[in-house]
């Protein structure tokens, strides 16, 4: 299988292994692949290096960077016949995991060695691609927070974010959107809402994971009120895996979706990644729109057919 390799330095588990690419590289020769270009570089010019990354003659694209990397190359690769391989190095790997990628990277890097090539849903905001999920509200603010002191998190500082999430979640003021799942807007008040590319699976253990990524369809989930004791007992479900069941959290699952609100712009986080985005929000699926490689599994699900 060839591969190009494209290495985003400046990410937070490259920023200090200035040999990376070469490291890389020479782990993915080792494991049986044909590595025809490394592109190596910081996030400056992320977008221009998947663009010449996917116009080589290889059948795969390996991204070494966090979720601003993943998210470039998906940018890139929508609509083509050049599969993605994103290497677990990013703080979430949420891509990596719902592909059962292991995040060890040695292990990751064996894995594709034999791996299989499936396509699967992409979702899309205002022309800006996403493929785990899109969040607005308290989720959008505390990413962000959180990638201004990436650098200094540490034991310490993750518990000091845990900490700021739970005191945001309550004393944040809930936003006034409309939503229009089809039907015409209905106007709620929330302080969070999840927009995912398929359904998140329950059951214990399940958090923000999902099984099957090529269903057509987003799912929606939006919180009615966050007070103190809803927000305790939403997490308390969360943790048991039965969080889609609390009363105070709809769930709709559907092709498209708009968001209006009277700001100007909206905080979006997009797998991690925030940016502020004029409303009204337009979200789309594109339905098995982009290819990505996958360890081989011993019996894979119906709805995630081989591409290769």
């Amino acid at each position: 299988m060839k591969v190009a390799l494209v290495v985003n330095s400046s990410s937070g588990a490259l920023m200090h292994r200035p040999d990376a690419a070469v490291e890389l590289a020479d782990k993915l020769r080792a494991a049986g692949l044909e590595v025809e270009a490394v592109l190596g570089g910081d996030s400056s010019d992320i977008v221009e290096r998947m663009i010449q990354a996917r116009d080589l003659p290889v059948d795969v694209i390996v991204t070494a960077g966090g979720d601003g990397t993943i998210a470039a190359a998906a940018a890139a690769l929508v609509g083509t016949d050049k599969a993605l391989a994103p290497l677990p190095l990013g703080t979430m790997n949420l891509l990596a995991k719902d592909l059962k990628i292991p995040v060890d990277l040695d292990a990751a890097i064996a894995a594709f060695a034999d791996a299989e090539i499936v396509s699967i849903d992409v979702g899309e905001v205002n022309g800006h691609k996403f493929l785990c999920n899109s969040m607005l509200g308290v989720p959008a603010r505390l990413a962000e927070r959180r990638e201004r002191n990436r650098l200094q998190m540490g034991l310490m500082g993750w518990w000091k974010h845990g900490l700021a999430t739970l005191k945001a979640m309550y004393r944040y003021p809930p936003m006034r959107v409309g939503l229009d799942l089809g039907d015409g807007p209905i106007f709620l008040r929330s302080k969070a809402i999840v927009v995912a590319d398929n359904a998140y699976d329950e059951g214990f253990g399940h958090v923000l994971t999902r099984s099957h990524l090529d269903r057509g369809e987003l799912t929606v989930y939006a919180t009615r009120r966050l007070s103190i004791w809803p927000l305790a007992r939403l997490a308390t479900r969360m943790a048991l895996g039965r969080w889609t069941q609390d009363p105070d959290l709809e769930t709709h699952h559907v092709r498209s979706l708009i968001v209006t609100s009277r700001r100007k712009l909206l905080r979006v986080m997009l797998d991690g990644e925030t940016r502020l985005i004029r409303p009204p929000l337009r979200f789309i699926i594109l339905p098995k729109a982009l290819k990505v490689l996958r360890p081989r599994q011993i019996a894979p699900a119906p709805e995630l057919e081989d591409a290769a």
